[in-house]
This record gives C-alpha cells, sequence and structure tokens, in this order.
C-alpha cells in the first residue's frame, strides 16, 4: 500500500496519488509524466558522471585521445591524416609531356638530369628558365618499411611561366630545362631549385613528379613506383602571377579551382596542396610530405592529356597525347 500524507491521503514519492483507490500505475497520464521527468532528473544527478566517463573511456580506445575515425587535412606538407599519420600520396597521370621516354623524349637517359638546380637546360642545350624563385623540398616516406626511402630517385618537372614545357611545346623542342632528378637523402628529403611555375588554361598550378626504387631504375619509366602531383597554394599564385611574365596565368586561375580540375578535383587535393614559406622578392619554399608504399601495385601515370597547354600534345592545336612521339620532336635520347 501507498503511504499516505497529513490528510490521509496516499501519495507516492510523496506526491497525492490523483486516484487514491487505484494502483499507481492507474493514475493517468499526466501523473506518468511528473514520474518520468522525476527519474531523469535523478539520472542527472547520479549517474552523468558515470556516463561521461564510460564515453570517455570509448574515446580513449583508439588509443590517440581522439574519435577512431581519421579525417584526412590538406593544412600541413599534405598527406597526413587526423591521427598524424602519413598516408599514400595519390596516383596520378604523368600528362602528355612527361620526358621519361613514355611518350616521345627520355631526359632521364641523359648524362647529367641528377642535379638539384633545374633551371638551366643541360646536355648541350642553354636555355633557362625565367621566374619567380622557388625551393621545392619533398620528404619521401617508405609507408612499408616505415622509415625515410634513403637512396630512391625522385624526378620532378614542371611548366615555365608562360605555361610551356621542354621538349614539347613549340619553340622549346631543344630544350630540357625545369626536369631533374635526386636521390633522396638519409632524412628521406630531396631539394630542387626553381621557378613558380605558371597557370595554364585547364589546370591548377602544379608539379609532377615520379619515384623510383633507386637511381639505375630511372632509365625505364614503368619501374616507378609512383607518380603523382603537387598542388600549389592559391595564396601564394595569387602573389607570383601579378608579376611580370606571368600575365597569362592570372585569367587561367581565376577560371579554375581545386574542386574543378580535372586531376585533383575528387578531393580537392586533400593530400598534395604542398605549404609554403617566403615572398615574391626572396623567393618561396614550397614543402610536400609524400607517402610512397612500396607493396602496392603502382599505377604508372600513363601519357593523356590532362589539360595541356595550346601546342602541346594533348593541348588545343597540340599533336596527340597517345603515346606517339610528336611530330617535329627531336629523337629520343
Amino acid at each position: 500500500m501507498s503511504p499516505a500524507n497529513e490528510r490521509g491521503t496516499p501519495t507516492y514519492q510523496g506526491r497525492p496519488l490523483p486516484r487514491p483507490g487505484d494502483e499507481v500505475v492507474d493514475q493517468g497520464l499526466g501523473f506518468d509524466v511528473a514520474t518520468l521527468l522525476g527519474r531523469r532528473q535523478m539520472l542527472r544527478v547520479l549517474g552523468l558522471g558515470a556516463v561521461t566517463a564510460g564515453l570517455a573511456a570509448c574515446g580513449a580506445s583508439t588509443g590517440s585521445g581522439t574519435s577512431s575515425t581519421t579525417a584526412a587535412t590538406s593544412t600541413g606538407s599534405a598527406a597526413t591524416t587526423a591521427t598524424g599519420a602519413l598516408v599514400e600520396i595519390p596516383e596520378e597521370t604523368a600528362g602528355p609531356y612527361p620526358g621519361d621516354g613514355s611518350n616521345g623524349p627520355d631526359v632521364l637517359a641523359e648524362s647529367g638530369v641528377v642535379r638539384s638546380d633545374i633551371r638551366s637546360s643541360f646536355g648541350g642545350a642553354t636555355g633557362v628558365a625565367e621566374g619567380v624563385p622557388m625551393q621545392l623540398e619533398l620528404t619521401i616516406t617508405d609507408l612499408a618499411a616505415g622509415k625515410p626511402f634513403t637512396g630512391a630517385a625522385v624526378y620532378v618537372w614542371h611548366c615555365t611561366r608562360e605555361g610551356s614545357y621542354s621538349l614539347y611545346s613549340e619553340g622549346l623542342e631543344d630544350q630540357n630545362f625545369l626536369r631533374g632528378v635526386q636521390i633522396v637523402d638519409d632524412t628521406g628529403r630531396v631539394t630542387y631549385t626553381s621557378i613558380v611555375p605558371g597557370c595554364y588554361s585547364g589546370r591548377w598550378p602544379h608539379i609532377h613528379f615520379e619515384v623510383y626504387p633507386d637511381q639505375a631504375s630511372i632509365t625505364d619509366a614503368t619501374n616507378a613506383v609512383a607518380t603523382s602531383q603537387i598542388a600549389l597554394p592559391q595564396d601564394m599564385c595569387d602573389q607570383v602571377y601579378a608579376q611580370p611574365g606571368y600575365e597569362a596565368s592570372v585569367a587561367n586561375l581565376a577560371a579554375i579551382s581545386l574542386a574543378t580540375d580535372n586531376v585533383f578535383g575528387d578531393d580537392s587535393a586533400a593530400h598534395q596542396v604542398a605549404t609554403v614559406a617566403g615572398d615574391v622578392t626572396a623567393g618561396y619554399t614550397v614543402s610536400l610530405a609524400v607517402g610512397v608504399d612500396t607493396t602496392t601495385a603502382p599505377s604508372v601515370g600513363q601519357p593523356v592529356g590532362d589539360g595541356a597547354p595550346s601546342g602541346v600534345p594533348g593541348g588545343p592545336g597540340g599533336p596527340p597525347s597517345d603515346g606517339a612521339r610528336p611530330s617535329g620532336s627531336p629523337p629520343s635520347r
């Protein structure tokens, strides 16, 4: 039987029963709601600390103090997750003008291609690419071994400030500047001295690179264990493209975005946007951390059109980009 108050009316939890002759469960909706709210308040008082501790314990079970879901970030020198782990660099096309022998000219077969300053041509060519100075620093990690990819060879190439490519573009067929190879040191780094590339129609400003197991492997493009591209940050490009020689890049950049680019558009280059430091006077340092998984079979970047500038393979008015050697180009070397 329920207790009674001083007037003799049966009560439950100190509250008079609206229907004294009935069971507690039959006191009506209003009484039931008040009872439910009272229980919830008690739970908040007695159980909130335990519930919070339990949730904290669940979060801690990931071993990182964060949610077990890892979100990609592009705020640093690229391919990391929210837990700080380096991920494999996305595989991208080498484009129609790699110069690695897969589409005509083969600069990797030439003596002197292993160099850090790639602003000038070599091997008998004397051209020099002009533009805002840029130092490119890549840190290459062998994800399978969990350490720097020491001894690997990294081949880098990109367009001029006007948006043309040596070995392919009209008037530059006999030049090989803005191309070069560096060997990864014990810290995993390779460094190149170059110029900031321009932006040509249809592509976000970018730098191509291929990673080979060692220097001896660069004579065959199919030996590459990774082929990818570096996306340049817009704030740097806006500053650089205001300088003489980059005039065409202003309109080209305004017409494209990372989301609409046909290479970076699938994830807006989440793991490929470089970090930068510097200015147009002193030049820029462009950095990217690159994870290479040697246990996965690379889909070697094929020579296909990727928004090529006019007059080069794959571009408007240019020769086909199906792997055939462009008409009028010098013999492969």
